[in-house]
């Protein structure tokens, strides 16, 4: 095998100048920018990039089908709400991981009136997708403490 081959087909680097906000899928009240897709680097199984909800902003409802998300918090503070009537919630700061598997009903809300909400999102597809809800939450949603099997609340 030539070592030449990898030279376009190996590893990718995307500038941060260099994302693209045009070819992603939009819900409303954030601001979705992709840096790894198919389109972009050959990205068979996953696809990764920014979110940015502005300050005291939400998005509205919505799922991304089969695929898993993985949400890690780079700046601000995330409320995120789920469920069929976005009955629970659960807040997120720098250096969270949020993951939301397939199918989930979600919002994401920028939980303060005076930062942006910065992240990172990766996907287990190459190619992005979001279903937006129309969805009456619930007024006063339940309270879920971040736990696992190991780490009980």
């Amino acid at each position: 095998m030539s070592t030449e081959r990898w030279k376009h087909d190996g590893v990718r680097v995307i500038p941060a100048g260099a994302l693209d906000g045009a070819g992603v899928p939009s819900t409303p009240g954030m601001e979705r920018k992709a840096a790894i897709d198919f389109a972009r680097a050959g990205a068979q199984k996953l696809w990764a990039g920014t979110v940015t909800i502005h300050a005291g902003a939400k998005t509205g409802a919505h799922h991304h089908g089969a695929l898993e998300s993985v949400i890690y918090i780079v700046k601000g503070h995330a409320r995120m709400r789920w469920g069929d009537k976005l009955e629970f919630t659960a807040e997120a700061g720098p250096g969270d991981f949020i993951f939301v598997p397939p199918f989930v009903p979600h919002q994401e809300i920028n939980a303060r009136d005076d930062e942006t909400l910065e992240c990172v999102l990766v996907r287990s597809d190459g190619q992005a997708t979001s279903i937006n809800l129309d969805i009456e939450a619930v007024e006063q949603p339940s309270e879920v403490l971040w736990v696992d099997p190991i780490h009980q609340g």
